[in-house]
């Protein structure tokens, strides 16, 4: 995506340099180079930031490879006259797994996790010619079970439910000149109750006394907050109280949801004395979740969440997105089909969907990928990049649900282990820590313990059984209490229900194999039907058990489109629907089915 927006929208600077597009690159599957100088022989180009196993990156090799290096070179020029009074950092949005970063053959990054940013201050390795060259090492085991890979397969070939791997960078690089005090970061978090906004500012760089923060406010045209605070330490909190509207009209003019989602523009300016140093535009929005009993609460109100569940992979760019546009797309077509919300599968998704499920009006649900072994190392990787993901993500407002397990991956003896219990329910509180203002559920699916809401899935194809087994007249104990799929039990003991909210987080599933369309191996399902006809019948059916059956306050589907081997997307993997959008969405609103034109 060489001409894509930039790539950090809640801190947006308007001078940066992408350096996504063709760079030299070579497999190192005998582990022969150690350093830039050592790499003699660049025979293959990529495309960045798509991954050597997508077509998108020109290369297409799905092999075993586990060392991989990457180089360009790129002009950018720092004046030795301005040099002490300015910074250059160099970014990455999202490299798998493990890179080490050189600038000019200076070492200048290294990070561990293959699914959150990391930078470097490449200042004093910049060389005064203004031709710089960055080279990249990656190392990223596809046999390696230890570390948080979610649905990329450790098997040659794609299997079941899992998917081609990615090595490597896969969102966009790019470099950036700040002053020598810059905002690294900033983070919002709204309290409707207090109608206020409270910021977390970081500044880097040299520590000056005389450093202020101003911070401008905005929905529109009219301005909710201006004020500066002075910068102690490097930070900045502060609790920014707005002007509460009083009448519930006006209100909920200001308040985000999938209906009207309003954002707030931010305006920020670190100053010395009286003069900018640095700006940033950012956004925030006054939103709260929460529950009340069995029932989901959004801005103090009950909501029903009908969500899809998305896998985030595109055909011939896997993780990566095609664009930008692909990614808004992707957010509008789950609107059309009458969602208002996605739980995100086994992917710490690209900001710049977030950007536009905020922008749009979608909830979302950000789930961490899962390793497949319980170890110590793999605990430890996971608790590293969870902690990183919720830093990235905890200002964007269409974040509703954090999911740090899915169905006992990782942790398979939760009935049995002490330690893998403990895993769960430390990693619940850990979220809790980190973010006190969603909800969380500790392990999605089944074998639930410290969690907010009960997630269950259930892919019995036949409406009628769910409507027996979730009917009215069937206490929310009873269905806690049942064996589920492989002896499964919903909740582990010593963890009663509660009364916390119940959703069927996973449903549907439901294959349909278009002739025109087949791939030899592509049509796995939890259920498969032979025409459009039956598939729409059955999809609509179950979407309606699921969004009129008392007991859920939630659901989500499986899934939002084709990925690889199944086929049990409402859209094909190129995105077209499979049967028309109205009819999904109709069903997913629990409205009447759309008429026919005559």
């Amino acid at each position: 995506m060489p001409n894509s927006p930039y790539p950090r929208p809640q801190l947006r600077r308007s001078e940066w340099l992408n350096l996504n597009g063709p760079w030299r690159f070579t497999f190192d599957d005998e582990y022969r180079y150690r350093t830039p100088q050592d790499v003699k022989h660049w025979p293959l180009t990529i495309e960045v930031p798509f991954a050597p196993e997508s077509k998108r990156s020109g290369i297409h090799d799905t092999g075993f490879h586990r060392w991989c290096w990457y180089e360009r070179e790129f002009e950018f020029r720092v004046e030795a006259a301005t040099q002490r009074r300015e910074r250059v950092i160099l970014h990455f949005g999202a490299v798998d797994y493990h890179a080490r970063v050189w600038v000019n053959g200076t070492p200048v990054a290294e990070h561990e996790g293959g699914h959150t940013p990391f930078n470097a201050d490449i200042t004093r390795a910049l060389d005064p010619s203004g031709r710089q060259t960055v080279t990249v090492k990656v190392e990223d085991d596809p046999h390696d079970l230890e570390k948080p890979r979610g649905k990329q397969d450790w098997r040659l070939e794609p299997h079941s439910i899992w998917y081609p791997r990615t090595t490597g960078i896969w969102q966009t690089v790019w470099v950036e000149r700040v002053p020598d005090a810059y905002i690294s970061s900033i983070q919002w978090t709204p309290n409707i109750e207090r109608w206020e906004i409270a910021m977390h500012s970081f500044i880097a760089g040299t520590e000056r006394n005389d450093l202020r923060l101003s911070v401008m406010l905005r929905a529109g045209d009219q301005i909710l907050a201006h004020d500066s605070y002075q910068v102690v330490s490097h930070e900045v909190n502060r609790r920014i109280g707005l002007s509460d509207p009083g009448i519930d009209d006006y209100r909920n003019e200001l308040l985000w949801s999938p209906e009207r989602p309003t954002l707030i523009d931010a305006e920020v300016q670190l100053l010395r004395g009286n003069e900018p140093i640095d700006s940033i535009r950012s956004y925030t929005a006054l939103r709260s979740i929460g529950t009340q009993r069995e029932r989901l609460m959004l801005n103090g109100r009950p909501i029903t969440m009908r969500m899809v569940l998305d896998q985030g992979y595109w055909p011939d760019t896997l993780m990566t997105a095609p664009s930008d546009q692909a990614l808004k797309k992707e957010v509008e077509l789950a609107k059309a089909m009458g969602f208002n919300g996605v739980r995100k599968h086994q992917k710490i998704e690209d900001p710049r969907y977030l950007y536009w499920a905020d922008k749009l009006g979608l909830l979302v649900w950000e789930e961490m990928p899962s390793a497949y072994r319980f170890t110590r190392k793999a605990i430890a990787r996971m608790v590293r990049e969870w902690m990183e993901a919720i830093e990235r993500d905890s200002s964007h407002p269409c974040i509703v649900m954090w999911v740090p397990f899915n169905e006992s991956w990782g942790v398979p003896d939760l009935t049995t282990v002490p330690a893998a219990r403990d895993a769960v329910a430390a990693l619940y509180h850990l979220t809790k820590t980190l973010d006190p203002t969603r909800l969380v559920i500790g392990n999605d699916g089944w074998e639930s313990s410290a969690t907010d809401v009960i997630g269950m899935h259930d892919y019995d194809g036949d409406p009628k059984h769910l409507r027996v087994r979730y009917g009215p007249e069937v206490k929310p104990q009873e269905v806690v209490d049942r064996r589920w799929t492989g002896g499964r039990i919903l909740t582990l003991d010593g963890y009663p229900h509660r009364g916390q909210p119940i959703c069927l987080t996973e449903f549907g599933g439901i294959a349909y194999r278009d002739p025109k369309r087949f791939r030899e191996g592509v049509d796995w399902g939890y259920q498969s039907v032979g025409t459009l006809d039956e598939f729409g019948k059955l999809v609509t059916a179950l979407l309606e058990v699921a969004g009129t059956t008392a007991m859920f306050s939630g659901f989500c589907y499986t899934q939002f489109a084709d990925t690889f081997q199944e086929a049990n997307g409402l859209l094909y993997e190129d995105r077209t629907p499979k049967i028309p959008l109205e009819e999904i969405a109709a069903s997913v609103r629990g409205l009447p089915p759309p008429q026919s034109p005559m």
